[in-house]
């Protein structure tokens, strides 16, 4: 049974999206005096959910009265530069492609005071039935939200951590 979205609008979305107002806390920091790895994921994470709940529908209330969800398949994060304890920052997202099931997202973490990139995470998640734990297609609704979404973005720029390779980069000998 399909449900009808509950949050979410059908666009247009804006190019790239931006989740605002978001401040390092103090119990993320490592006793490098800096944004724990681990933390750059939940901040991530959390400017998703406004994501996927304010612009999708496909958020606490569609898990709630679909019985599913978006799980992750594969994440990268490329750490660009630090942050610290109370700084602000923004995360702006890009929906990359998408098909019936599965979802391809880029995300930017910008610091507030200077504009600064701090963080990249590329994310592969798929939507997933919570009573047969198998993936499943989004509704026709959240589809036709994710192809406007997709047409959007069609015109950002590509960035250079989008879609990187990872492991030792050496130079080439000769």
């Amino acid at each position: 049974m399909t449900h009808p979205p509950v949050n979410g609008h059908d666009g247009p979305y804006p190019a790239p999206i931006r989740i605002p107002n978001r401040k390092v806390e103090p119990a993320w920091i490592d006793q490098n005096g800096h944004m724990n790895v681990g933390y750059y994921g939940i901040a991530f994470d959390l400017a998703a959910d406004v994501l996927f709940d304010e612009y999708l529908g496909l958020g606490w209330e569609y898990i709630e009265r679909a019985g599913q969800g978006s799980f992750v398949l594969q994440a990268q994060t490329h750490f660009l530069n630090e942050l610290r304890e109370g700084e602000g920052f923004s995360v702006r997202f890009r929906l990359i492609d998408h098909d019936s099931k599965r979802m391809h997202f880029f995300g930017e973490m910008v610091r507030d005071a200077d504009g600064c990139l701090c963080a990249t995470q590329e994310i592969v998640s798929v939507n997933v039935d919570h009573g047969t734990r198998r993936s499943a297609p989004f509704p026709d609704w959240a589809q036709r939200r994710l192809e406007r979404m997709k047409s959007d973005h069609a015109g950002l720029e590509r960035l250079q951590q989008q879609g990187a390779p990872i492991g030792l980069h050496r130079p080439r000998k000769g």
